[in-house]
């Protein structure tokens, strides 16, 4: 007998299956959860970071405030003197302008950190040896005046100076005049300027004395030569002329100088030159006479 192949009922209804759920597997699953996981991992990632970058702001919004208001930046340097260092140029020129109040604050601002403050002499004492420089005599002055303009004809005195008041060592003399050794070299300098410059003759132009003083002094020919200034021939003139009347103690011009001393009037000059004074004195000065070439000295 025959049997009929009919749909057994544990066969699978196709049209029951929902497209739109699969069916759960074990892979399936694991996929999920790790969907999931790495879902929340990245919110909170995204938190994170949010987070960071909120009080990294918050910090430097607090910095930038504490430097711009509580503890605002100098905008200026505090100069201040180290042991026995001297002071030089521009940088001595401002500490010697510093004010009570000003120093002060820098004596505070080193104790600040860790330093111990002068006391109130040493600070008297500091000011006075930051703002002190040489202190010329009247022998001094002519001689560094002398040395200036015989060293370069182009070398003239500011006509700023007033010349009835000593000369600012520093607009004359090409050394530091603020350094440890300042009176040393001014005082070889000194020395030197008559070794070079034995008989100068600040002379004046259309006179018939200084005429006259040329005329002797080239009968000496002296070496080295006499150094003649023609005073009233530079554009420093209206300075110059009463600077060297008042350090010689002399009228007026032509002044002629021997070693640095103002030898007299023309008259005395005339006479000590008849008597031979006058080669005598240059001899002692460090020219020699009849050493040199004939001519009327070296003109400045």
């Amino acid at each position: 007998m025959s049997h009929r192949r009919n749909f057994s009922s544990r066969a699978i209804d196709m049209a029951k299956i929902s497209l739109e759920s699969p069916p759960v597997t074990p892979a399936l699953a694991v996929f999920n959860v790790f969907q999931h996981e790495k879902s929340a991992h990245s919110n909170k990632t995204k938190q994170y970071w949010q987070r960071t970058t909120f009080l990294a702001l918050f910090a430097l919004i607090l910095i930038s405030g504490y430097v711009l208001l509580i503890s605002p930046p100098s905008l200026s340097q505090i100069t201040h003197h180290d042991g026995d260092q001297s002071f030089t140029g521009l940088a001595a020129q401002r500490l010697s302008r510093l004010s009570n109040e000003a120093y002060r604050l820098a004596s505070s601002h080193r104790k600040v950190k860790g330093q111990a403050a002068p006391n109130s002499n040493d600070s008297e004492s500091f000011r006075d040896n930051a703002s002190s420089s040489l202190q010329l005599t009247p022998e001094q002055e002519l001689a560094v005046v002398t040395s200036f303009l015989a060293s370069l004809a182009e070398n003239i005195i500011p006509s700023n100076v007033d010349p009835s008041r000593t000369i600012d060592p520093e607009l004359v003399l090409d050394f530091n005049t603020r350094g440890p050794h300042a009176v040393q070299e001014l005082e070889q300098l000194v020395a030197d300027s008559w070794v070079h410059y034995p008989v100068v003759l600040y002379s004046k132009l259309h006179s018939p004395v200084s005429r006259d003083l040329k005329k002797i002094l080239s009968n000496l020919n002296l070496k080295p030569s006499p150094t003649v200034i023609e005073v009233e021939d530079r554009p420093d003139e209206d300075v110059l002329k009463p600077l060297l009347l008042r350090l010689t103690k002399s009228n007026e011009l032509p002044i002629l100088l021997i070693g640095g001393k103002t030898v007299g009037t023309f008259e005395e000059i005339q006479y000590m030159y008849k008597k031979g004074d006058l080669a005598r004195a240059v001899i002692t000065a460090g020219a020699i006479v009849d050493g040199g070439k004939k001519g009327k000295g070296r003109k400045h």
